[in-house]
C-alpha cells in the first residue's frame, strides 16, 4: 500500500482504521513540526512504536514505567547498554530483575502512549513503508487497535472543544484579580502544581507546555480546568524568557497544602 499525505487531510484516528482494516504490517513514519514518530503493525495490530527525541531502549522504558531504580537504570546501561531488547529483557528476567510481564506491560504503555500523542497532532507528513519492521533485537507485540482507535475519537472531540475555549497556545496567562469562590475548593493534581509554578503574564502557555514537557492536549486540559476554577486569567504575553514562580511543591499533609493555597491567594490579590 503506497500511502502517502498530509495530517490535515488524514487523520491519526482514520490512518489506524485504515492499518487495522485492512490488516496491514509495515511501519507508518510521521514527521510532525517538532517531532518524528515510527509506529510498526503487524496484520493491523501495533507492534512497536517509537518517538523520535525518546530514547527507545528497553532500559530506559522500564525506567519510564518505573520498573526498575535509577541506580539500576544507570548500571544497565552501562553494563549492558550494547545488547538488544530481546537480549537484554532475558537477561533481566533470569536474574531476577523483573518479570516477563512488567517488560510486556511496559512496552505496551509505552508503545500506546506514543499512538496517543500522536492524536494531538494535526500538522505533519506521513508515509506508510509496506512490510517495513523494527530491527530482529526489538521486542514485538500484538496490540489490538479497536480500544485505540476509540480512544483516540474521544481524546480528538476532547481537543476540538479544548482548541475552541484556548484557540492559542502564544499567550500568556495570570493570577486572577478576583477569584471565585471555587478557589475554596482548590486541589490541585501534581501536574497543576507544575503549570502553577510558571503562570506569569511573561510566559506563554506555548513556553510552560515545552518547559514541563507537556503535549497540547495535556497543557490545554490543565490551563482550561485552572480557567474553570477562576484561579488565572489568559492575558497577551509580555515578552521574556520562562522563570518559575516560587510558589513551592504541593504540599504533604492538609495543613500545609491550605498554608500554601493561601500564598497562592495572596499572591493573586498583590497582582
Amino acid at each position: 500500500m503506497a500511502l502517502k499525505g498530509n495530517l490535515r487531510d488524514f487523520t491519526i484516528t482514520q490512518l489506524l482504521n485504515l492499518i487495522n482494516l485492512a490488516r496491514k504490517t509495515g511501519t507508518l513514519a510521521i514527521e510532525g513540526p517538532q517531532d518524528t514518530a515510527w509506529v510498526s503493525f503487524r496484520e493491523g495490530k501495533l507492534a512497536y512504536s517509537k518517538m523520535g527525541k525518546d530514547d527507545g531502549h528497553l532500559a530506559s522504558i522500564l525506567y519510564r514505567a518505573k520498573k526498575i531504580s535509577p541506580a539500576q537504570h544507570k548500571m544497565i546501561l552501562a553494563r549492558a547498554g550494547g545488547m538488544s531488547d530481546k537480549e537484554l529483557g532475558l537477561l533481566l528476567v533470569n536474574a531476577n530483575y523483573i518479570t516477563q510481564q512488567d517488560i510486556l506491560s511496559s512496552l505496551q504503555a509505552e508503545f500506546i502512549g506514543t499512538i496517543h500523542r500522536l492524536f494531538t497532532w494535526v500538522e505533519g507528513r506521513f508515509s506508510f513503508e509496506n512490510g517495513l519492521l523494527p530491527p530482529n533485537g526489538k521486542i514485538l507485540l500484538r496490540i489490538n487497535l479497536e480500544n485505540i482507535i476509540i480512544e483516540g475519537s474521544r481524546q480528538l472531540r476532547e481537543w476540538e472543544q479544548l482548541q475552541d475555549e484556548i484557540p492559542s497556545l502564544d499567550i500568556a496567562l495570570k493570577f486572577s484579580d478576583r477569584p471565585g469562590s471555587k478557589i475554596k475548593n482548590v486541589n490541585l493534581s501534581v501536574e497543576e502544581w507544575r503549570v502553577v509554578k510558571y503562570i506569569d503574564p511573561k510566559n506563554s502557555i506555548r513556553q510552560i507546555a515545552n518547559t514541563t514537557k507537556m503535549n497540547d492536549l495535556e497543557i490545554r486540559r490543565i490551563i482550561y480546568s485552572l480557567l474553570q476554577a477562576g484561579l488565572i486569567e489568559m492575558v497577551r504575553q509580555e515578552g521574556a524568557q520562562v522563570k518559575p514562580l516560587q510558589v513551592g511543591l504541593p504540599a504533604k499533609d492538609t495543613s500545609e497544602r491550605k498554608s500554601l493555597v493561601n500564598r497562592i491567594i495572596n499572591r493573586i490579590r498583590s497582582i
